[in-house]
């Protein structure tokens, strides 16, 4: 039986759908974490601390050694490195250290998109303490202050003038630390998609296309709906398998799940960042392919051992998830409105998977999802309208 290591930091929310995933392959699962899982794992869980990578891909590696392993696969961006370190170490199918490395720091992976004339914004580094200023103007306004490391919107602020530069900076600073760079990058006007996808030997198979129609002109850019099928035409949609994949050979992904966040305008497609993992939260429960609904981490984890490859075909419907708004900061309470929500139309599932008295922050501090709202079936716009019916009836309690 093949074996396959999944490293989930203890923040995560898809231990449940990768086990899930492992038990209806035949694939021996072991989970690598911060915390146990919160089910019996047996000798099959091995704590790692993911804010030590060297440390972390030792232990991988030892244990790999004992009890050999077919693959490493990273659950979310925490683990990236790690992961491409182990397998790296253990002769197996992975990313080589320094282009993870690079999808985890998003100056790097600028650098080396830039390198290769991948369509990007403009960009440039604000140091530790520094005005920012001159980078800004060399960017030009309106611009985007962003960490270098963190997703979900978190630091992420638009600037349009420099009398604002100065207040975002320190509140993204406020928010990653005082030490740690920024980044500064040209606003990007037009329409934000995120194309899910996986690589094996180099090459990017798109799995689908998601629309982004909430993702707004700022100041903060919370994520509320995906969408898919995309609105896009195919010509745009080719354009954007295109730069996906040469911004992945940019920056030398080779192997595993990549999740890619693009902006058309008009024909123009720009890169915003490439990230080494699959789509984040349990926004993967909206995707299903092949006749028999294979899940996107049954693909994952065939991807992972070097199984055949299934039918990778998305299924003929359309489908949706809702990331349920946070309204404002404060302490979770209750999540009201949920029974009525799941009397709509398309609507598949419901998880919250944040818990009373929990603190719960909208970008651009927070990071962190309350809820999902699925939803599929019918046209596009059906399951759209759907989502934003629930947008309105979920009513979230912050004390």
């Amino acid at each position: 039986m093949p074996t396959a290591l999944v490293l989930l930091p203890s923040t995560t929310y898809r231990a449940a759908d990768f086990v899930r995933a492992a038990e209806g392959l035949g694939i021996d699962l072991v989970i690598a974490s911060e915390q146990p899982p919160p089910f019996d794992m047996g000798d099959r869980y091995l704590q790692v601390d993911c804010s030590d990578p060297d440390r972390a891909a030792e232990s991988i590696t030892r244990f790999g050694d004992k009890a050999p392993l077919d693959g490493v696969v990273a659950a979310d961006d925490a683990g990236v490195v790690i992961a491409a370190m182990a397998g790296s170490a253990l002769g197996l199918r992975a990313n080589d250290p320094e282009a993870a490395a690079a999808t985890r720091d998003k100056a790097r992976q600028r650098d080396r998109m830039g390198e290769a004339e991948v369509p990007q914004p403009a960009f440039a580094v604000v140091s530790a303490g520094a005005d920012g200023v001159e980078p800004a103007a060399t960017v030009g306004y309106p611009l985007v202050v962003k960490p270098l490391d963190r997703s979900a919107g978190q630091g992420v602020i638009r600037v349009d003038t420099e009398q604002q530069l100065a207040p975002a900076l320190q509140r993204a600073r406020s928010i990653v630390g005082a030490e740690a760079p920024l980044i500064v990058e040209e606003y990007m006007k037009g329409d934000e998609v995120a194309l899910e996808g996986i690589v094996r030997d180099g090459e990017l198979t798109t799995l689908t296309i998601f629309d982004k129609p909430d993702a707004g002109e700022g100041p903060f850019f919370p994520e509320t709906i995906l969408l898919t099928p995309t609105h896009l035409d195919e010509e745009t949609q080719a354009e954007c398998r295109r730069v996906a994949a040469a911004a992945l050979a940019a920056i030398g992904i080779s192997h595993g799940p990549v999740h890619v966040e693009l902006k058309v305008e008009q024909r123009l497609v720009r890169v915003i960042e490439v990230a080494a993992r699959s789509i984040g939260g349990l926004c993967s429960r909206s995707l299903n392919f092949g006749l028999l609904g294979t899940t996107l981490e049954a693909l994952i984890l065939r991807n992972a051992i070097g199984m055949e490859k299934p039918e990778l075909r998305r299924e003929p419907i359309a489908s949706g998830v809702l990331m349920i708004p946070i309204p404002r900061s404060g302490r979770l309470a209750a999540v009201e409105g949920l029974d009525e929500v799941r009397t709509l139309a398309h609507v598949s599932a419901i998880d919250i998977t944040a818990t009373p008295g929990s603190l719960m922050q909208p970008p651009p501090e927070g990071d962190r999802y309350l809820g999902f709202v699925f939803a599929r079936g019918g046209e596009r716009d059906e399951v759209e309208a759907s989502l934003r019916r629930a947008m309105e009836m979920v009513q979230v309690v912050v004390a």
